[in-house]
């Protein structure tokens, strides 16, 4: 059950608290972070129900809130805070995941994990880290220059898998595929430049999956560390290329296949 008792008293404080929680800073220095929608805010009580501390509503709760601490807020006020355009439902307060903006992998990494060089659009994130989520990957690195995955768009791609696997956004991201290469993971690039056959994907027991910028794609320095460079193939004269968020979408789902 939650740490939080069910009588606890919500801090009254000003909505423009929650209004800054939009921002990197804002979350920063107040570790929680928002997540919007009755059924992202179920998947975390499904997942980590401790790490919520507070349901914003402005309607009647379903019973599954009960044990959480409750502000109720007018529609103006809800419509000021919420993600996104059309408010979905309850705002959870959540905390920030421990670790997630360090440099330090977790004592176990698993056996499958995400690797985003540069990925901007907070849309692609969300939907990448919500794909690894699905097909059990252990944990998504992230360099600095991706959006961050706290960023309400990026939350609201995740549709409640955030807290699913652990996640680290670092400059230093190029030192863990070090250190995770020399524990045994094999790190495959997808890139259109790639000569290697996907079927590389689900041959692997420690596998680095890795996605590279939108536009730019995979940098010289990731390309040069890769032990594989799997090129999804399509019919370009139809379509130049794949969404970064489709391609890592197939490149997962292959990865996962037994």
């Amino acid at each position: 059950m939650p740490q939080t008792p069910v009588n606890k008293t919500v801090p009254l404080r000003p909505i423009k608290w929650y209004q800054m929680l939009a921002t990197t800073k804002g979350r920063q220095e107040a570790g929680v972070f928002l997540i919007e929608g009755d059924r992202a805010i179920r998947q975390i009580i499904e997942i980590c129900p401790d790490e919520i501390t507070e349901i914003m509503t402005k309607e009647e709760l379903a019973p599954v809130y009960s044990d959480y601490p409750r502000r109720e807020v007018t529609e103006g006020q809800f419509r000021r805070i919420c993600l996104t355009k059309t408010p979905q439902g309850p705002i959870a307060v959540v905390r920030i995941p421990r670790g997630i903006y360090s440099d330090l992998l977790p004592k176990s990494s698993g056996g499958r994990v995400l690797l985003l060089e540069d990925i901007q659009d907070p849309g692609n994130v969300g939907t990448l880290i919500r794909s690894a989520a699905a097909f059990d990957y252990a944990g998504v690195v992230l360099s600095e220059k991706c959006a961050d995955p706290l960023s309400p768009k990026c939350i609201q791609s995740t549709a409640g898998s955030i807290l699913s696997l652990w996640i680290r956004r670092t400059p230093h991201y190029l030192e863990l595929v070090k250190k995770l290469k020399e524990s045994g993971y094999s790190l495959i690039v997808a890139a259109l430049e790639g000569t290697d056959k996907p079927s590389v994907l689900h041959s692997k027991d420690s596998l680095l999956l890795a996605l590279g910028n939108e536009a730019a794609g995979p940098s010289p320095g990731l390309m040069d560390m890769a032990d594989y460079k799997v090129r999804i193939a399509i019919t370009q004269s139809k379509a130049e290329s794949l969404n970064v968020a489709i391609c890592g979408a197939i490149c997962i789902y292959l990865s996962a296949r037994q």
